[in-house]
Parts: C-alpha cells; structure tokens; sequence
C-alpha cells in the first residue's frame, strides 16, 4: 500500500520536533547536573561545606549560612571561577555579629614571709597600680610579684567589692592564698593557733559583702607545750579538768572518757599539742583520774613526765596509800610520782604567813600581805606593772625574812596566774598557791595550772577555781561549726518542718521553726550546709523522691526569703532511702517523713553528726536538755516487696 508523501509530512515533522525537545532537556539537564557538581566540587575543594548548590537551568543557586561575610565572598567568587559569574545566584545568609563574651576575671593573691604575688586578669579601669601598690605596703619592703594583666571590658557586677573584700583578708592573713572572683573569694590561710583561727573567721565574716559567696579554710597548727599539762580535780564543787592536754584526738577522747567516768559534767577543753613526754599519755592520764576518783577528792597533777597527786585533808591513810601504789603500778615507766597527804586542819599552826593579791574588774590590782625583803618588793611592784599596767597596781606589803624557801617564785607565779583572769584573787601561803576568779576564755584554767605546775615545781599544791563568763569573752558570739550544728538541732528538736498531706508547701505550724532556724544560720554565716528531705515509702520509690527534694528546695527557698544567705546549702531529696524508723506502723512512717541537716566539709562530703554522748556533754554545758536518744534505735526493715 503506497502512502501519500501529503499525509507522511505532519508525521515527520511532529516525530522531529518529539526528539528536538527531548534533546533539549537533556542537554539541559546535563548542563545543570555538570554545572552545579562542578560548582560543588570547587566549593568542597576550598573548604566550604556550608553551601548548598542547586542549578536552575542556566541558573546556579547558592544557599546556606555563612559563618562571616567574608566566608560569603569567597564562596560567591569560588562558584563563579567555575561558571560564568552571571549565572550565579547568591541566596547565602550570613550568621549575624555576636557580641565578644568578656573573660572570667580573676585575681590570685599569695602572702607569706618572703613578700606577696598577684597573678590574674583585671578588667580595664582597675588600679593595678594601686593593687600592686598596696601589696607592697603589706610586704614591709620584701619583693612583690606582679604578674597582673588587664583586658578592655567593664567590669562584672561586684567585681569592685569582693576585690577589696580579698585585699581587707590578704591584710589580716600574713600567710594566706586568697581568689577573688566578682562572685566568689575563697580563701586559704595557716594562723598561730586555734584561738587566733577562731578571731580571724570572726573578722573575716564581718568584713564579707553580703551575697558574696565565701569559702574559707584556716587552719592552725598543734602548738607545742611547754610543759605538758593536765591536771584533775574533785572537790566539794564537783569534778573538773583544770587543764586538759593530749597528743592526739584519740588520746584526747580517751582523757576525756576517763573524767566523764568520774564524774566530770559539760563540755570540757583539751588542747591537742605536741611536746607529750610519753606515747602512753593518756595511758597515764586515765590511770591517774581514776586514783583520784578511787580516792572521792583530791587532784592530781602531770607537768611533764612529773605527777603530784594530792590528797585531801581527812583522807584514811590507808586509803590513800593503796591509791598512791595502785597509780605508782600503772603509770608508764617515764613517769615519777610524788604523792601528799595534807594533815587536818586541826594540824595547821594559825596565822600563816600570806601574799595576797585582788584584781577588780576595772583592771586595778591591790597587792598585801609578806615579801622576803626589799629587792623581791621591787621586782613583784616592776612584774605586777609590767602585767597588769603601771598605773593600775597599788603596793601595800611588809617585809618578813623569815619566810618559806621559793616564796619569791611563788608570788611571781601567782601573779602570772592572776593576769590570766578578767577578775579574781590570789593567795600565796606556804602550803599552797590558790587562784579564784572570772575569765572570758575558755583556756584560762589549763593556762594557770599549766602556769602553776611548771613555777612550783613537782610536789607543790596549788588550787585553781576560775569561773568561765561568756560576756568577757570577745569570739563568743561566733559559734563552732558544731555548736552550730548543736543549736540546730534544739531547733527542730522543738518542732518538726511539716508539709500540708502529699505537697510541697510547707505547714504553717513550722513557721516558728524556720524563723529559729534563720536566727541560727544569720550566726552562722557561711556554714557548708545539706538540706535533705526523707519520706516515708508509701508511694512509688521515683515519686517520693521528687516530693523529697521539692519539699528540700522548698525549705531552702524559705530560709532564702528570711534573708539567710543560702550559698553554700544545697537541697537534697533522698526519698525513702534512709529510714530511721520501721514503716510498718504510723508512727514509723510520721518518723521517716522528715527534714535534715547535715554539715559538709570544704569538699562537699557530710561531716558526721556528734556521738549521742557527745551531745549530752554539750547540753549539760548549757544547762538545757539533751535530745540524744538513750536507747540504740532498731535497724529498720526493708521495704517490702511489691507486684
């Protein structure tokens, strides 16, 4: 069949123009794929691999984000080194300016006896100058490293006030570390003792800006003494440590067991020192309270490797001997014991020979009675000036040379002892030394016994009687961190933090125990100090652990809102995890629902509570109840098993 060539054209032009427009879009579509992987494979060359490419015909698009306007430029200029530049189409964005963040600003502060160091980054406006300045004025002449640098920034909110906070403590602390930061200073140090310790946190919690966060940690050295002293007594006003003294804690916990045992009531001082003539101290010491506990009365004396034990007028002879040989038995081979027994009183010539000496509470001392002649007079008139004043002392005494060998050293001893004293009286005879009295520190006694001991020598009796009165004392407002913890629980000993049923808001029944509790920590300022909340485990295990540490965050926010400074507490919610109770019964259950506080160490791990006895001890010091359990609380039981 033959076609006719008219009806054959429209067919071959149709069939022509199909594989014109398929040739068309696909070279197209090659030149798109070649141009845009051409263009990519340049960017990834140069390192820009934030551009996304994408072709449009002849059209290239770039798209992404730039980190800067000149990553955009280059990836602009790489794209065009591949295709004509008029092809390219610039969508990039650019990551906009952020504001450069100012560095931690930050100074360290180093004092010792060979000068001062400052190490650190100010911000600019700050004197370094007058920082580096005033180092110098602290180091007396000695070098000072100035390794001080400075940045152009403002400087932070409290920068200006924690800076001279540091300064006012580098000031205090001759050999001390101190960082200041504009939130937070800490602070290390090493002072002379345990007394100076306690003034200086005095100060420095005094100098502190308020809502500045303070970490502090001085710490003192043993003291070495000279002599060892310890000295026990039982008399018509009870047992007491007239001086307490031990090498170790252990030996001092064993000291202090000892005179419990006998009768020793409160709190009871005991410097722990080196310089301990025997490693069986305590041994000794514990051996010797217990003679003179066997014996009802009496005191006994360790100056050194010497012990005096002195009986006490009406003693049994008997008695008294079996005492001396079993305590001669048990004291370590170093020790020499001499025992007295005093006669009765019906044995005692009357009118012995006396020096007197009364020191009233303006600071005044009148001095009477006997001296050996007029070259002692002089030298007690020049030693009671130099103790007490020289316009305070008023002599008043008379010559007698037929007084006892050593009076002169018996006076000048008492004399030292009374200095010791914020009022009292002393009294020098033959037979013995007594010095009575009003202090305001706690180591006035164990001074003057040491004091008494060490001047008379092994053998002399001596009485001491001094009465401790918290008003004479300047640290007494700054608690211990234990009396701290102490007054703590009296607190919550009274009233319970309570919540209303299965919230976290607190009861308003415990509102008087978080104002005490506030009152208390307003003292104790800077006390590292865990809140932790309990519950009983009723519930699930996850749920009363969230409602623990609500209700434990919510004491926290309470404090806070009565102006405590809560910056070194933190909120713990604990759940059921640490009973101390059986949840079977209510009672174990209302037991187990409770809030705690526990002191923490510079390193955050929890200081353990004091042991019961130790808290009876505390109270009775005070005269207020104890609230230690007297009996073991039962180990609880385990929670039980559920489905």
């Amino acid at each position: 069949m033959r076609i006719s060539p008219r009806i054959l054209a429209p067919f071959c032009f149709a069939g022509a123009a199909a594989l014109a427009v398929v040739g068309a879009t696909w070279a197209a579509t090659t030149i798109e794929s070649r141009s845009a992987q051409a263009v990519r494979s340049q960017l990834l060359t140069a390192g820009l691999d934030f551009v996304e490419v994408r072709a449009d015909g002849l059209q290239v698009w770039l798209t992404g984000t730039a980190p800067n306007e000149a990553a955009r430029f280059r990836a602009v200029n790489a794209a065009g080194s591949v295709v004509d530049a008029a092809r390219v189409r610039d969508a990039l964005e650019v990551t906009p300016v952020r504001e450069i963040e100012a560095p931690r600003f930050s100074v360290e502060m180093l004092r010792n006896d060979d000068g001062v160091s400052l190490i650190g980054l100010l911000p600019d406006g700050s004197a370094t100058e007058d920082l580096a300045a005033a180092a110098r004025g602290m180091a007396e002449g000695m070098e000072v490293a100035d390794m001080l640098e400075t940045a152009d920034f403002p400087a932070p909110e409290g920068w200006e006030e924690a800076l001279d906070f540091g300064l006012a403590a580098l000031r205090l602390l001759p050999r001390s570390k101190i960082s200041v930061a504009a939130d937070r200073v800490s602070i290390t140090a090493i002072s002379e003792s345990e007394e100076a310790k306690r003034k200086l946190q005095g100060q420095i919690l005094r100098l502190a800006p308020e809502g500045l966060e303070l970490v502090m940690n001085i710490s003192a050295p043993r003291p070495v003494l000279t002599p060892f002293t310890l000295r026990f007594v039982i008399d018509a006003e009870g047992a007491r440590f007239d001086a307490c003294s031990a090498d170790t804690p252990r030996a001092r916990d064993r000291i202090l067991a000892a005179g419990a045992t006998a009768g020793v009531k409160g709190e009871t001082p005991c410097a722990i020192g080196l310089g301990v003539p025997s490693p069986r101290w305590a041994e000794a010491a514990e051996a010797a309270v217990g003679a003179v506990a066997a014996l009802g009365s009496g005191a006994v004396t360790f100056s050194d490797a010497d012990v005096t034990l002195e009986g006490t007028p009406g003693t049994p002879r008997a008695a008294f001997d079996r005492a001396v040989g079993e305590l001669e038995a048990a004291l370590p081979p170093v020790f020499s014991l001499d025992a007295t027994l005093p006669p009765k009183p019906e044995a005692v010539a009357e009118g012995p020979a006396e020096f007197t000496a009364t020191l009233s509470p303006e600071g005044r001392v009148e001095l009477s009675g006997r001296v050996t002649d007029e070259l002692t007079r002089k030298a007690v008139d020049s030693f009671a000036r130099a103790q007490f004043g020289a316009s305070k002392v008023r002599m008043a005494t008379r010559l007698d040379a037929e007084l006892p060998e050593g009076w002169p050293g018996r006076v000048l001893a008492g004399l030292e002892s009374l200095a010791q004293l914020q009022s009292g009286q002393l009294l020098v005879r033959a037979d013995t030394v007594e010095v009575t009295g009003v202090t305001g520190s706690k180591q006035a006694s164990a001074r003057i016994s040491q004091v008494l001991s060490d001047k008379l020598g092994q053998g002399r009796s001596f009485r001491v009687s001094v009465r401790y009165d918290e008003k004479f004392d300047p640290d007494a407002a700054l608690p211990t961190p234990e009396e701290c913890m102490t007054r703590i629980q009296r607190v919550l000993a009274g009233q319970k933090i309570t919540f209303e049923p299965g919230s976290t808001e607190i009861d308003q029944s415990a509102r008087g125990t978080l104002d005490g509790l506030a009152e208390v920590f307003k003292l104790c300022k800077g006390l590292p100090i865990e809140i932790s909340g309990h519950t009983d485990s009723q519930g699930s295990a996850g749920g009363n652990k969230a409602i623990s540490q609500a209700r434990a965050e919510a004491v926290l926010m309470a404090l806070q809102g009565r102006r405590v400074d809560v910056s070194r507490m933190k909120a713990v919610g604990y759940g059921e995890e640490r009973p101390i109770a059986d949840n079977r019964d209510e009672a174990g259950r209302e037991a187990n629902r409770r809030i705690e506080f526990t002191r923490l160490a510079e390193d955050g791990k929890p200081i353990p509570a004091p042991a019961p006895e130790a808290d009876v001890a505390a109270a009775a010091a005070t005269d207020e109840p104890s609230f230690a359990p007297t009996e073991k609380t039962r180990r609880p039981k385990r929670r039980p098993e559920t489905d």
